[in-house]
């Protein structure tokens, strides 16, 4: 239950007028009568927000587990030749082992965007 949306009934069911009530709660008049409209007419459960917004998780819980052990551990745990991870390499280690679903987006370094040139050092 969102507080607000609680607020905006216990103001009407103190009779308070419904421009009122929108000014207190940052509203519009015609937010506030649809939420006291259901209210009325469904009782407690319309207070409740169905959705709850945002990016749905791209990672399962066992997946950003593995993601996790793999992330603390050092890399030549993994047969790997460099000692610390950068913001990368867990990325496409992970991607070179199977553990994520999607390429990563852009090289895997940034020097290798460069094209090769002469002035390139």
């Amino acid at each position: 239950m969102t507080w607000r949306r609680a607020q905006m009934v216990l103001l009407s069911a103190q009779r308070t007028d419904v421009a009122k009530i929108a000014e207190v709660t940052f509203t519009s008049a015609d937010r506030v009568r649809d939420v006291v409209h259901n209210f009325n007419a469904d009782g407690f459960d319309p207070l409740c927000p169905k959705c709850k917004g945002g990016r749905p998780r791209t990672f399962t819980l066992p997946e950003r587990r593995e993601i996790k052990k793999i992330a603390k551990s050092k890399p030549v745990e993994h047969g790997l030749p460099f000692s610390t991870w950068s913001l990368v390499k867990p990325a496409v280690f992970l991607v070179a082992e199977g553990g994520r679903r999607h390429r990563p987006r852009g090289p895997a370094h940034p020097r290798s965007a460069r094209k090769a040139s002469p002035f390139n050092t």
